[in-house]
């Protein structure tokens, strides 16, 4: 079999059909070949290298050209390979209501056989350079954003006096968390896979976004806030979820998972379990699952982390806070799984400095 040319399937259960095809066909093209639909779904798994187009018979014992396209249809590697059935003139509407990009009649006519085949392959060749190209051009945008994102995390981390180890540190910590999560089958598993647990944490970046709206007078005061600054403080939630709400105008996926994540971590990070946390006073589990997770690698880090305005708590004396806040400040069964993992959290301020 040559590598460099298509390959082809005939599916046909007359022996002479095939014949007649492979004859018309083999100069151009790698001809396989199977006598019904069970046969060339067998063979279509068992090759190494999917043909790129099918000519498939309608009427054949076992399973018949239309069942094998249904089948195709519902298995991701076989259903974009574009089918021609090998059909007679009086069910050609059929055919391709049934899905078929062409129909070639019998009798064969071999220039008629030729170019259709050839007409569908560069069509299909066409189309997967385009998917590529997309792919590529998909890929770039999404590895700029990120690079984009993260820098605009570390600058606001810098202009807070933090050096950007901030940001490094809370997204290991919810990754531990999470995968603590996933690994234990928690009653939390199930919908952390539904929403992309490596997406939650690269979202993790952006909680702090909202910092770049507040002055420096207090975001930089190293002592304590008063009431009237610390009500200037809290609009940092708010003024995030604002930014990325921006962002989400210029997106055309306007349900990108990767900024609804970071919109719900921007805004509702500093919840509280118990209904006492701004901005909205959510309460429990109103309070976003990926605002819970952030919450609790947000704490841990501001209390084992000098901060202009307070030293280093020891690791141990963070998790008798982390602890105490259980129920109230903290989800329960977010706070459980952090004591049981601590170690992890502790290797992360260590190896994270």
């Amino acid at each position: 079999m040559n590598p460099r040319i298509p390959t082809v399937l005939v599916v046909d259960d007359v022996e002479m059909n095939v014949m007649i095809l492979e004859e018309i066909l083999k100069d151009s093209y790698n001809i396989i070949t199977a006598g019904n639909g069970v046969e060339a779904l067998d063979v279509l798994h068992k090759t190494p290298v999917l043909p790129k187009i099918i000519l498939l018979d309608i009427f054949m014992p076992e399973m018949n050209g239309y069942q094998m396209l249904e089948v195709m249809k519902e298995d991701e590697s076989l259903k974009r390979i574009p089918v021609i059935f090998i059909t007679t003139s009086d069910s050609e509407s059929e055919a391709l209501s049934a899905g078929a990009v062409d129909f070639i009649n019998k009798p064969f006519l071999p220039d008629i056989v030729k170019l259709r085949v050839k007409n569908q392959i560069e069509l299909k060749n066409y189309s997967d350079s385009l998917e590529e190209m997309v792919a590529e051009k998909t890929a770039e945008a999404t590895s700029t954003l990120d690079n984009t994102l993260q820098a605009l995390a570390n600058i606001i981390e810098y202009r807070n006096l933090e050096s950007g180890s901030h940001v490094k540190r809370t997204q290991f910590f919810c990754k531990a968390l999470i995968d603590y999560l996933l690994e234990s089958d928690s009653a939390y598993a199930g919908q952390l896979r539904k929403m992309e647990p490596d997406v939650i944490v690269k979202a993790m970046a952006l909680h702090d976004v909202g910092k770049i709206g507040i002055p420096d007078r207090i975001l930089l005061k190293p002592g304590k806030l008063d009431a009237d600054e610390f009500e200037i403080m809290k609009t940092h939630t708010t003024v995030g979820k604002n930014i990325i709400e921006e962002m989400m105008r210029g997106v055309k996926d306007k349900d990108s998972i990767y900024l609804i994540h970071c919109r719900a971590i921007a805004w509702s990070h500093h919840e509280r379990f118990d209904g006492k946390g701004y901005p909205q006073g959510l309460k429990g589990t109103d309070i976003p699952l990926a605002a819970r997770i952030a919450s609790l690698a947000d704490v841990y880090d501001a209390l084992v982390c000098a901060r202009v305005y307070k030293a280093a708590f020891s690791c141990s004396e963070a998790l008798r806070i982390i602890r105490e806040g259980r129920g109230t400040q903290f989800d329960p069964l977010l706070t459980d799984a952090v004591l049981y993992i601590h170690d992890r959290f502790e290797t992360i301020v260590r190896q994270c400095q």
